[in-house]
């Protein structure tokens, strides 16, 4: 779509935009202002709180910048799109967009030659018809019912959920859902399965507490079971590549971004042959490791997982109670540190397939060790919006 020139142009100019936080959260603000002022109706179609929104779209263009020149970026706005349909847009919607988004970026730049607004006038109008397209062409349902059957409180800031859906929902083991939860109407937050698609219509998530969220400690602390949910399309490409002669895998997990994982370790655990899978899973402390127990029962019965637990602090924090348990089953001990830098204190894994998830400073700093250490970044997957 560009050319080495363009496309140097276009990530030279909006770089002191995407590096800078009050710049990102300024183009943001300039692009729903815009939006707003020209077709008024819109609104409509966002919650009032617009902080979560914001931040999405700033995190989707900083990963459509790093993906222009792949084509990768293509099918992530098809699924953008999509899911979009939830909040009742069309694709006209996205195309009535592109004027606000260019002059957004435009107004908070340092730098904004014709070159550049040309270059960045070809991505939008690229960016804006792919979701317009994936809107438009897609004939399932914008969204998905489902009834809370169980929910564990398993941390005083961490809930695991259990819901039956009222109809199958074609996800995979490793993508992401939007979800809207009945105390929190129009408010969508992407959380992702913790177990594969199953003839029981059954689907977990792990959601942690969020300091100042509006959805998780709603959904910690005020979901019952009955409660009705409502599930948007799904999002989001981790796969293992399990073809022959396919590369073995490295998995590094912190917190609730086990849960895309551990799916795909279940989907897995049902082939015949699955690659060997080394997976590290990291918290700040113990009982953060709060899936551990699955995991390792996972890890006896396939040989070929090996499950690797990180804590950055071997004990307790004041304001939890002690946990009264040894050491699960299996685990002699846990190595100590980041979970990034400890999975790199064991060579570069170049000749893996990575996936890393987990909090957005998790998987930088992540990134940044396994780059450190002469990963090759083409082999690392991650998703750009998270969940």
């Amino acid at each position: 779509m560009l050319d080495a020139r363009a496309l140097a142009a276009v990530r030279g100019g909006l770089s002191c935009v995407l590096d800078d936080e009050h710049r990102r959260d300024a183009v943001a603000r300039t692009f729903y202002a815009r939006l707003f002022a020209e077709y008024p109706d819109f609104r409509a179609f966002f919650p009032a709180g617009m902080d979560q929104q914001r931040h999405r779209l700033m995190r989707a263009i900083a990963h459509v910048v790093d993906h222009v020149e792949d084509g990768a970026f293509v099918p992530f706005l098809h699924q953008l799109g999509r899911d979009h349909r939830k909040h009742g847009l069309t694709g006209a919607h996205f195309l009535a967009a592109s004027n606000a988004l260019t002059a957004a970026v435009r107004e908070n730049a340092d730098t904004w030659t014709p070159e550049i607004d040309a270059a960045w006038r070809r991505v939008v109008s690229a960016v804006c018809n792919a979701m317009a397209v994936g809107a438009d062409s897609e004939e399932l349902p914008p969204y998905w019912s489902a009834t809370v059957v169980e929910h564990h409180r398993v941390l005083d800031d961490l809930a695991i959920v259990r819901l039956e859906t009222d109809g199958d929902i074609p996800f995979e083991a490793g993508q992401y859902l939007s979800v809207q939860i009945p105390q929190r109407p129009r408010l969508w937050r992407y959380f992702s399965p913790a177990i594969a698609p199953n003839t029981y219509r059954g689907i977990e998530f792990h959601v942690r507490r969020v300091s100042a969220g509006w959805v998780s400690p709603a959904v910690v602390t005020e979901t019952t079971v009955g409660d009705r949910w409502l599930l948007g399309p799904p999002l989001g490409g981790l796969r293992v590549d399990t073809s022959p002669g396919a590369e073995d895998v490295l998995m590094i997990a912190s917190g609730t971004g086990i849960a895309p994982l551990r799916a795909q370790l279940m989907a897995l655990a049902m082939q015949s042959s699955p690659p060997r899978v080394h997976l590290f899973v990291g918290g700040a402390h113990p009982s953060d490791l709060y899936d551990l127990d699955t995991l390792l029962a996972l890890a006896r019965t396939n040989p070929w997982l090996t499950v690797v637990p990180v804590v950055e602090n071997t004990e307790e924090p004041w304001w939890r109670p002690p946990t009264g348990r040894d050491l699960p089953v299996g685990v002699h001990r846990m190595l100590v540190g980041k979970v990034g830098p400890v999975v790199t204190r064991f060579g570069s894994w170049a000749d893996r397939q990575i996936q890393v998830c987990g909090s957005p400073s998790m998987v930088r700093s992540t990134l940044y060790a396994l780059r450190k250490a002469g990963t090759p970044m083409t082999n690392v997957q991650h998703d750009p919006l998270g969940y």
